[in-house]
């Protein structure tokens, strides 16, 4: 069981979940999801995108890649699956239509590697490994931080022990762009005295602000 807060940071919404018993949820086998919580890192490490065993990335018809989120002079390393449009309508279409869950990227859920305390989208983070998935909108997007990481992305496998593990849910806007992007973007912007993760895929762009923590 969890309970649940929230409060306004700007114009970030987080909804923070706390577990009301210790420990993570146990894997309950029969639906395949395998919940692995986030570890500590060093503060001067910066990890490596580790694929899942279960698609080789070689002859990926999505790219395995990653960006780094420079903060305070650590950096955040990001690692995805980028898809490409192809004559499709992605976002709000059938492959990631608005008010479901997604894995932010393709294949595996996209995965935040964080060397040092820090805010995303308003939630704070422990050094460790998150997994990142979104809620695509319209106007506004949900961003859940989550420490499963070993889970396959699809989407179906979000298990409700992969949800136990959550840390928290936040919502940010929106944009629309004028240029189109063909494939699924993840890239490091600077932002005041932190960063903003930017997301961008045909003519949406969102911004997730990454903010350095105070000890």
């Amino acid at each position: 069981m969890k309970s649940r807060s929230a409060f306004a940071l700007g114009s970030v919404l987080v909804t923070v979940f706390a577990a009301c018993a210790q420990g993570p949820a146990a894997d309950s086998g029969s639906q395949g999801a395998q919940v692995t919580t986030a570890r500590t890192a060093s503060p001067s490490a910066v990890a490596q995108c580790t694929p899942s065993p279960r698609m080789p990335t070689e002859g990926r018809a999505s790219a395995y890649d990653s960006t780094l989120v420079r903060v305070d002079g650590a950096e955040v390393k990001v690692c995805y699956g980028r898809p490409a449009a192809r004559g499709r309508t992605m976002v709000g279409g059938d492959a990631v239509p608005y008010g479901r869950l997604w894995r932010t990227g393709a294949n595996e859920p996209a995965i935040l590697h964080i060397p040092t305390r820090v805010e995303v989208a308003g939630i704070p983070l422990e050094p460790g490994s998150y997994s990142l998935y979104t809620v695509p909108g319209e106007t506004e997007w949900t961003v859940i931080l989550n420490r499963s990481t070993s889970q396959w992305g699809a989407e179906g496998q979000y298990t409700a022990e992969v949800q136990a593990q959550e840390v928290a849910r936040a919502t940010v806007p929106s944009e629309r762009t004028t240029d189109h992007v063909e494939t699924f973007t993840l890239r490091s912007e600077p932002a005041g005295n932190g960063a903003d993760l930017v997301l961008e895929w045909e003519h949406t762009r969102v911004r997730i602000p990454v903010m350095a923590r105070n000890p």
